[in-house]
């Protein structure tokens, strides 16, 4: 089952998880061609959560499943995993994206961390997204069809273990205190720094608690859509690091 390869998944101990830390971190730095300077995007509170219907797993969404929600007196807007799929695509498409500047994890409600490899085509319909998905959570990785490359896996928390140790780390909510116009914000905090982080929720309502933010921005007067948060975002990196 699930958890048996889950259980097989698992490094050995305790070094060796260290030592996987590291090789990410290092990798990130030092990727052969690979821009010196990164973005680092965490979706949090993702909904990524599988379902049994019949013989087949499905991924919960609240369309296909609004009764068996309904039916465990669960919020039905808890179970929006589209929210991340029109994240995924927004980020990889980005310019920024495709020239190398961008790292993606998802961090799910029920803390399954993902790594996303910036050349993954995310499917461009839901139902094949949503696929996947299901995919990706019973396998522990999805490997692309011409090669070794994993494009999606399920990698030990926390995420602030693969990130630069130096890095500042922005929250983003419509109730932050601090009201910020993102492209002056990203360029008087970041025009010298190599690295970023931005941590932006992707679910339907309600607050992120990452306790590994440095401080928390809101940089509109109004509630934005998440990829939209992610649009604004990557396009204030293009404009400060000159992708065009």
């Amino acid at each position: 089952g699930g958890t048996q390869q889950r259980m097989k998944q698992e490094p050995q101990d305790e070094q060796q998880e260290q030592e996987e830390a590291q090789r990410r971190r290092i990798k990130l730095q030092t990727e052969p061609d690979a821009p010196s300077k990164k973005l680092i995007v965490v979706l949090e509170n993702s909904c990524l959560e599988t379902i049994k219907r019949g013989k087949e797993f499905q991924l919960l969404n609240s369309d296909d499943h609004a009764q068996f929600l309904r039916k465990k007196g669960r919020d039905i807007a808890d179970a929006r995993p589209d929210i991340l799929h029109f994240c995924l695509l927004t980020l990889l498409d980005s310019p920024l994206n495709k020239s190398g500047h961008l790292q993606i994890y998802v961090h799910a409600q029920n803390n399954t961390l993902i790594e996303v490899n910036p050349h993954l085509r995310i499917p461009r319909t839901f139902k094949r997204f949503a696929g996947l998905m299901v995919q990706l959570l019973y396998t522990m990785n999805v490997r692309a069809t011409n090669g070794p490359e994993k494009l999606l896996a399920v990698i030990k928390n926390p995420v602030t273990q693969y990130m630069p140790y130096d890095c500042r780390k922005i929250g983003t909510s419509v109730n932050a205190k601090a009201l910020v116009q993102i492209d002056d914000f990203v360029r008087e905090q970041f025009a010298t720094q190599d690295h970023a982080v931005f941590v932006i929720g992707a679910m339907a309502h309600g607050k992120v608690n990452a306790d590994y933010v440095d401080t928390e921005i809101a940089f509109s007067e109004y509630p934005l859509s998440a990829a939209i948060a992610c649009a604004k975002v990557v396009f204030a990196f293009e404009k400060l690091w000159g992708v065009i």
